[in-house]
């Protein structure tokens, strides 16, 4: 490939000086800085939330030498001839530290802006981050006459370091919301501002001294503005991916999948990793930050694992992320592991949104750090079972699939069954069924709703779908509810075969009581 992937490369003007790959985001940032830039107005604050690796940096550095004139930069690009190259605005670019206390963080931060004083020419005297900052940024517009961009990238991560320890991250965030809210005191000297980082704290906690914050993250014109789209992917490495024999459809199954109100994305690092690694598929985000918090939050939470492959929540939920009360399904959607699938016009006014797990990556990885943390099958005996339910399923073996579920119920150990504290709360086994069927890949709905009530687990593999219903202690057969209610109808006239599958569970037991799969004809 002629290109070089810019795996970890964040600086623009090192990525486009040293011959990296750069897929052109400037259309999709033209809109966000054209009007009050032509018309030398200022801009109110903007703000954007997006999953961890997904291109934040590069964006901001990227906007750092728009503003600074860098011309040359641009050759070639789509804003090259659209931007007022004359016009030029000194920037001030901060990225946010790793810290494990209000007092690392405090020295972190001064180094920072003791460092960024010196590149611009300024000897910033004293500790304290906050005066430092009022002075950096009054210095800057003084020394150059005219009004400063101020860039913070990672705003959050001080807290999210903390986020374990509550009493930690309250101290961390009580002290950027003081450091955060200088801004608004600064107006006349700021031309431009831009925040980015992974959670949306409610604009009445860290950002409430920000007068008129806009938070772009759900905003339809930008909804492109960091990852890439289905057409820049084959544009830029469809012939590399070719060469190599490999079926873009697999690519877009794979990794494809985020949505923010504009196209359907791929996370940048999965497909730069997958592509320099000679086009293999792995889990190459996943695994480049484990998410062990947040394993334990759905645990301690007692959230309803199916509820990952349909989870309908409002936009305040969507907008807020409390230290004092971290709810699951609002940091996995903000950190990546859910995405918007559909939005739902309420019939009260207002906006629902319909939550998914984006791609086979993260089904079949989140699912694994949950069975792994569950502690359920040991690792080296529970890839033969996900293999062997995965070619069951795409092959409509109904024998195969009956055993291999028998078998995956017989591999949990009997000690689990007393200890564990998710074997003791309602939905335990649809809980550790979803999780399986999710770890091999296949797009799997929880609590799917039709009209005449809910299917346990719905599994959608390759030309076929299963409707499963899954009964503790019952009398009757799971399966005579998913007949009764006919659950599968909604798939009717997709092509595909449909297949019902109950299940009957002896909690005394522990096991598979019995189970029966039948075909539509």
């Amino acid at each position: 490939m002629d290109k070089l992937m810019p795996i970890g490369v964040q600086d623009f003007k090192s990525l486009r000086r040293s011959g990296y790959l750069y897929v052109d985001k400037t259309r999709w940032i033209y809109p966000l800085l054209a009007e009050g830039y032509k018309e030398n107005m200022k801009f109110p604050p903007y703000f954007l939330s997006r999953p961890r690796r997904f291109g934040k940096s590069l964006l901001l550095s990227t906007i750092r030498y728009l503003f600074e004139g860098e011309k040359d930069l641009f050759e070639g690009l789509w804003m090259h001839n659209r931007w007022d190259w004359e016009k030029r605005y000194p920037v001030i670019l901060l990225s946010m530290p790793e810290c494990k206390s209000r007092a690392g963080l405090m020295e972190r931060m001064e180094n920072r802006l003791k460092n960024i004083g010196e590149e611009k020419g300024l000897k910033l005297e004293g500790k304290e981050p906050a005066v430092l900052f009022e002075n950096l940024i009054r210095g800057v517009s003084e020394k150059y006459s005219c009004r400063v961009v101020v860039l913070i990238d990672e705003y959050d991560r001080p807290i999210l370091d903390n986020i374990e320890e509550p009493e930690k991250a309250k101290e961390v965030r009580e002290y950027l919301k003081g450091f955060y809210s200088l801004l608004k005191d600064l107006d006349e000297y700021l031309k431009f501002i831009l925040l980015t980082g992974v959670t949306r704290f409610s604009k009445a906690g860290i950002f409430s001294g920000l007068n008129n914050l806009k938070d772009i993250s759900l905003d339809p014109r930008y909804g492109n503005i960091v990852g890439i789209t289905q057409e820049e992917l084959e544009r830029y490495l469809g012939e590399e991916i070719k060469r190599h024999n490999v079926d873009l459809e697999e690519v877009k199954e794979w990794y494809n999948g985020y949505n923010f109100l504009g196209d359907s994305l791929y996370n940048p690092f999965d497909v730069l990793w997958f592509v320099d690694s000679g086009c293999v598929f792995d889990n190459y985000w996943f695994n480049s930050g484990t998410p062990n918090f947040l394993i334990k939050l759905i645990e301690s939470g007692n959230f309803y694992i199916p509820e990952l492959g349909n989870l309908v929540v409002g936009k305040e939920m969507m907008d807020r992320f409390d230290v004092e009360n971290v709810r699951p399904e609002v940091i996995l959607y903000q950190a990546g592991y859910l995405t918007i699938d559909e939005v739902i016009r309420s019939p009260r006014g207002g906006m629902l949104y319909r939550l998914k797990v984006p791609n086979k990556e993260v089904r079949m990885s989140l699912s694994d750090a949950i069975l792994d943390y569950w502690k359920i099958v040991e690792k080296d005996r529970r890839g033969e079972l996900e293999d062997g339910l995965y070619v069951a399923l795409g092959n409509g073996d109904v024998e195969g699939i009956k055993g291999w579920i028998k078998r995956l119920f017989e591999a949990i150990p009997y000690h689990y069954h007393i200890k564990s504290p998710i074997s003791q709360y309602e939905g335990y086994y649809a809980s550790v069924l979803f999780s399986f069927f999710m770890s091999t890949g296949y797009e799997v709905r929880g609590e799917d709703v039709s009209r005449r009530g809910r299917a346990d687990i719905v599994v959608l593999a390759k030309d076929k779908v299963y409707v499963v219903e899954i009964k503790t202690d019952a009398q009757e057969p799971a399966i005579k509810q998913i007949e009764e209610r006919r659950y599968w109808e909604k798939y009717e006239g997709q092509g595909r075969e449909i297949y019902l599958v109950g299940i009957n569970v002896d909690s005394e037991a522990r096991g598979v009581k019995e189970m029966e799969i039948r075909k539509i004809k």
